[in-house]
């Protein structure tokens, strides 16, 4: 099985909900491997969700895939109600310091690129895991919510409020 890391915009919610883009076209991952759009048609959902390509480490299951434009979008559930670890990798998600989804698949047709990597056209999807240090340097978290979040943005907005009815008294 071959695995590939990129950086991905990935959101962790509070019920343990997980999405984010797993694969993003047009660029290469820092190995120099691109993969066509079209690639992933045929995968199979639900698909594992793992910690790290660690298979004694499953989390949750992705239960969407969708081949974007932009690249493939995944959204699944880590498992907070009955795996501790599920829990832990929601706060590291959340903190940022898992920032990455990386695939882990199996080539059915690819070409070499002529600066090196390959251009994948064909695959089989096995597994997409949350990873510390993804390879794809294009893609990039960009937020991880959370009830707390939204709690202290309340706050402020009434605090803001309350400051603006003094002035206008």
């Amino acid at each position: 099985m071959e695995r590939v890391y990129l950086e991905t915009k990935i959101a962790a919610f509070d019920d343990g909900t997980v999405e984010g883009l797993a694969w993003k076209y047009a660029e290469a991952d820092r190995i120099g491997d691109m993969i066509t759009k079209g690639a992933f048609t045929g995968a199979s959902f639900p698909l594992p969700m793992l910690f790290g390509h660690d298979q004694n480490d499953p989390v949750g299951s992705w239960t969407i895939g969708q081949d974007r434009d932009e690249g493939l979008y995944l959204k699944g559930r880590l498992l907070v109600d009955d795996v501790t670890r599920a829990r832990e990798v929601r706060a590291l998600v959340r903190s940022g310091a898992v920032r990455g989804i990386s695939i882990g698949f199996r080539t059915k047709k690819a070409a070499p690129r002529p600066r090196g990597g390959r251009t994948v056209s064909e695959l089989e999807l096995l597994e997409a895991s949350l990873v510390t240090i993804p390879m794809h340097p294009g893609a990039r978290v960009t937020s991880a919510k959370t009830a707390v979040q939204a709690l202290s943005l309340a706050e402020q907005l009434q605090r803001a409020a309350a400051q603006l009815a003094r002035k206008d008294s």
